[in-house]
């Protein structure tokens, strides 16, 4: 018997045949955007870099450029033009980077602690930066004071926008509705429908309701009006075992621009692709070695791009630099993988 037999294979690291972007980040993959006008991705990374490829036809990629701060990067988001990143992190600032034109970038928000997420409003032509010093600040990139500071009452770790709707969730499982035609009240104020903390958001695209994801295995799918409670639900997802006693966090939601079905991506290494109005799971990846961090599909819905590293969630003792490697995979979705189907067996409505 050869002694290479009685060694234990490495993990497959991925085992979804998926497109590796290349050269992939340094440290652990913190964000991922997708252009609304090209396929153009930008990842943000603990290596304190901002990098930008483009997809090509036949799902190669071909860097394009990468600008620096000075600590971790930890969100990004495109201005709905195409042209221009938006990048905040741990040194409590927002850089505007001009990327197709060439562009150097400038600062033009800041905040007293670390930026977790942005968003850009084209409906206002505003930015929304959401920090740990528990504000969220609205921005005109042309000024260098905030046009609004609208307090929060925790810690801001996640906010999403599809106007007029925004969500903004915090720290102690606070969850803050606003419409954002009148910004500086607070819509609702509701406490999350998960017993664990927040981790990501997503809004409906009919900006009907939100779903929420927390650090314990569990999606909660959320309606506004309140003659619609009645479909609210939970359900349990990125899970190991018969009995679930292995719970990974949900990291990342993404609603599919086209079919309105949504993707969850988990600590435990997989994605799934899921029907809310059906309350099924469409289809289900297998798990990659590391944990999923965060992930976003482009602009029509043809690629679902993932980050596949570590992401600390079981401490320094389970980081091994030798081994650590982030990835940035590439998926092509099939229609019958995000296309929502009617639940077998069930009657007309």
């Amino acid at each position: 018997m050869a002694f290479s037999s009685l060694t234990t294979a490495a993990p497959n690291v991925n085992p979804n045949k998926s497109f590796e972007v290349t050269p992939s980040p340094s440290d652990s993959i913190s964000s991922l955007s997708f252009s609304s006008k090209a396929n153009h991705l930008v990842a943000t990374s603990w290596d304190n870099q901002v990098r930008c490829w483009e997809i090509l036809p036949g799902g190669s990629s071909q860097a394009k450029a990468a600008i620096s701060h000075d600590q971790p990067v930890l969100c990004s988001t495109w201005k709905d033009d195409g042209t221009t990143v938006f990048s905040g992190g741990c040194d409590k600032q927002v850089k505007m980077w001009p990327l197709l034109s060439g562009g150097q970038p400038s600062t033009v928000a800041m905040h007293d602690a670390p930026v977790k997420d942005v968003a850009w409003i084209s409906q206002m032509n505003l930015l929304v930066s959401g920090s740990w010093d528990k504000t969220l600040r609205y921005w005109d990139t042309r000024q260098a004071q905030p046009v609004h500071v609208q307090q929060l009452p925790e810690r801001c770790y996640a906010l999403t926008v599809n106007y007029p709707l925004m969500v903004v969730g915090t720290a102690d499982r606070n969850l803050i509705v606003y419409n954002l035609q009148n910004p500086q009240t607070e819509f609702k104020r509701i406490q999350s429908p998960l017993k664990y903390q927040t981790r990501c958001l997503a809004a409906f695209p009919d900006q009907q309701g939100f779903l929420v994801g927390s650090i314990e295995g569990r999606v909660g799918v959320h309606h506004l009006d309140d003659s619609q409670q009645s479909k609210n639900f939970t359900f349990k997802c990125h899970r190991e075992g018969n009995t679930s006693t292995e719970i990974y966090s949900v990291n990342s939601l993404n609603f599919h621009p086209v079919h309105h079905t949504f993707a969850t991506a988990g600590s435990d290494g997989a994605f799934n692709f899921w029907d809310k109005d059906s309350k099924q799971r469409l289809k289900a990846f297998s798990r990659c070695p590391s944990p999923i961090p965060c992930s976003t599909f482009n602009a029509d819905g043809s690629i679902f791009a993932y980050a596949v590293c570590y992401d600390w969630s079981k401490g320094a003792e389970n980081h091994n630099p030798a081994t650590a490697k982030s990835y940035i995979y590439l998926h092509s979705t099939q229609e019958s993988e995000v296309k929502g189907k009617p639940r077998v067996g069930a009657g007309r409505k």
